[in-house]
């Protein structure tokens, strides 16, 4: 017994060593700026495979940022958490934070430029499928998907988590690619009501497949559980919402099975 015993765990010890989500830094340019990535697969998955960038919250690209990149590798897909502000910049302070977002959501070529250099890199992999590709945004990141989905990027999908849904070059019928999912919160003071009844209009104008889901009660960045250490250190109106957080992560792994597949 002891015997079968040890064989059992040196059998699965050896299995952990040869499949598991790997992760790493990766740099890439966009203008002359360097650009530090993180990318995350599935070593147990052979061959090619969907692939899925993540665009950070506007603290820049942290740990968060990455934590979903390998979120999605233990779903099986390649995922690249990009770098929209140069050199892996982080903020500590949500002035920095609305510095660095604001510079980016001003500049759309610049913008546009650092995501399509992103997914110009994960098309790249030898283990990504470049046909399937869709994008993943928090908050800033949010926005940054949308609006690449109104750039008409070649994503298949793109999912907003509590992410600013206004623009000032609403999608165009024809042009929109990508399949759109937005879960934001019905309490959300940066993204009221108003704004999601427009984004609906937009949508509904331009002939986009998509849709909102809103969680009643649930304020802005329910997805992150640092939410609630931010609320209390800068007094924002943010807050965790597990059960938010959990059931938007299940519809997005539908929502990405269906848009990715062969």
């Amino acid at each position: 017994m002891k015997k079968f015993l040890l064989s059992l765990a040196l059998l699965c010890l050896s299995a952990s060593a040869f499949a598991a989500v790997q992760g790493k830094e990766i740099s890439y340019s966009s203008g002359g700026t360097t650009m530090k990535g993180w990318i995350a697969y599935d070593d147990a998955v052979k061959g090619k495979r969907p692939a899925v960038l993540v665009v950070h919250e506007w603290w820049g690209h942290n740990d968060y940022a990455r934590k979903r990149a390998e979120m999605l590798a233990e779903l099986g897909y390649v995922a690249l958490a990009v770098d929209m502000y140069g050199d892996g910049k982080q903020a500590n302070h949500p002035d920095d934070a609305g510095k660095f977002a604001g510079e980016v959501a001003k500049n759309k070529p610049v913008a546009k430029a650092r995501f399509e250099a992103a997914m110009k890199l994960l098309r790249k992999q030898h283990n990504v499928d470049g046909g399937r590709l869709a994008a993943i945004g928090y908050c800033f990141g949010g926005s940054v998907v949308l609006n690449m989905a109104r750039e008409g990027e070649a994503l298949r999908g793109v999912a907003s988590f509590h992410g600013g849904l206004g623009t000032d070059t609403p999608a165009q019928r024809g042009r929109v690619k990508a399949q759109v999912r937005v879960y934001t919160g019905a309490d959300d003071k940066m993204i009221p009501a108003a704004q999601v009844d427009a984004f609906r209009q937009e949508m509904e104008n331009a002939g986009v497949n998509y849709q909102v889901v809103s969680y009643p009660g649930v304020l802005h960045s329910f997805t992150n559980p640092d939410a609630d250490e931010y609320a209390k250190k800068f007094n924002l109106p943010v807050a965790y919402n597990a059960e938010a957080d959990k059931d938007s992560w299940a519809q997005l792994q539908a929502f990405l099975a269906e848009v990715l597949k062969k």
